[in-house]
């Protein structure tokens, strides 16, 4: 029998109850890292979420050195399927200060008329659970749903909780007569056998009022009351074949989830990888958008560079041609002073005239030519300099 579904939480007041317990500062706040209380919130309204029988709390938890530190909490119950019927397993699940970069603490948290079965492979007799999932938990892939998850598919093949009887029958009054010593034990084995029955149907068909507590299986070995008096079963010899089937299943599972813990880590290496590759191409992309930067910036430069240029260039041509005209025009008044057509005082002060105007036209020439030279240089030895460091 399945038992009634759980009803869901207000997913916004577990938001609400996340975001105010996380955002709390002072002597009062979580010792959780600023950098991941985000990323607890996510997984524990996932969870929640998901498995509606989980309730976020905070809580005072205690460390072996006997520290106490109040942590948050994931407590309720998780679902397993055993022998075709579900059952819910009582669970503690505490966020640790290093979480969500190391695995939570679990414990199976059983009620008083549970008891933890001795040995298990999973949990130890305090209740605190070791799976492969926490021994291989990966930042920050890693999760609480696939946690809840893996923890139901295991406890499903092995179940870590027992129920024991509290109320055992009390024994039949002893039948003094010798003739009925073989009735008697009759008697007693019957109702042996009677109890286990109703002790098997009792826990198999859970009362709605409760089934978080009481929907656990049977135990194979029996099952145990108060005080020293203990309920015998009749002897139970499983199938080779079912065994060998379940074992082979079991060791497949473990094969397979070693298979995928693998590619996770190879994946998680990988992706740690290319993000190192991105921040290395990244600091490139930063340098050459800054190399490409100062060169529009030179362009720029330069470009305004050779606007003066062809200024200066369109001073010079015209100083040329003036220069090229006073030399047509000296050439003309020789010819005019040898013919006489031109008095020779009046030759000389046109001469001198023109000579002063075409020295100072040359005098400028050359200052600018040194003055480009100049800058031309300057320009040459920043460049050089940049380049160089």
């Amino acid at each position: 029998m399945v038992p009634p579904a759980v009803q869901s939480p207000n997913p916004q007041l577990t938001q609400q109850f996340l975001s105010s317990v996380l955002s709390q500062r002072g002597p009062a706040a979580l010792p959780y890292s600023e950098d991941t209380k985000w990323l607890i919130r996510q997984h524990l309204v996932a969870v929640t979420t998901t498995y509606p029988s989980l309730e976020p709390k905070t809580a005072t938890f205690t460390h072996n050195d006997g520290r106490s530190v109040n942590l948050l909490q994931a407590d309720g119950t998780i679902p397993m399927s055993f022998q075709g019927v579900t059952y819910n397993i009582p669970v503690l699940i505490w966020l640790m200060e290093s979480y969500p970069r190391h695995a939570p603490c679990v414990y199976v948290n059983p009620t008083r008329d549970m008891i933890i079965k001795r040995p298990h492979p999973h949990v130890n007799p305090s209740g605190l659970v070791s799976v492969p999932y926490l021994q291989n938990w990966v930042y920050p892939s890693s999760n609480l749903v696939d946690l809840v998850r893996d923890l139901g598919v295991i406890f499903g093949r092995d179940p870590p909780l027992y129920s024991q009887r509290r109320n055992p029958q009390p024994p039949p009054p002893q039948n003094l007569n010798p003739n009925s010593n073989f009735g008697s034990l009759s008697s007693n084995s019957g109702n042996s056998q009677s109890g286990y029955v109703q002790h098997l149907q009792h826990h198999q068909h859970p009362a709605p009022a409760s089934p978080a507590r009481n929907n656990y299986p049977p135990s194979p070995y029996g099952s145990f009351g108060g005080g020293s008096s203990r309920v015998q079963n009749l002897p139970h010899t499983e199938d080779p074949t079912e065994v060998f089937k379940r074992n082979a299943v079991n060791k497949i599972v473990e094969m397979v989830h070693g298979d995928v813990t693998a590619l996770r880590k190879t994946r998680e290496a990988e992706m740690e990888g290319l993000f190192s590759l991105q921040g290395v191409l990244k600091q490139r992309e930063e340098v050459l958008n800054k190399g490409l930067k100062e060169m529009q910036e030179e362009m720029e430069g330069l470009e305004q560079q050779l606007q003066m240029v062809l200024m200066n260039t369109d001073v010079l041509e015209g100083w040329l041609r003036d220069n090229q005209g006073m030399r047509f025009t000296l050439y003309a008044l020789d010819k005019a002073v040898q013919v006489g057509s031109v008095p020779f005082d009046q030759y000389l002060r046109s001469v001198r005239a023109l000579s002063r105007e075409q020295f100072f036209h040359r005098a400028t020439a050359a200052k600018v030519r040194a003055a480009q030279l100049q800058a031309q240089v300057a320009n040459m030895a920043v460049r050089t300099h940049h380049y160089g460091s």
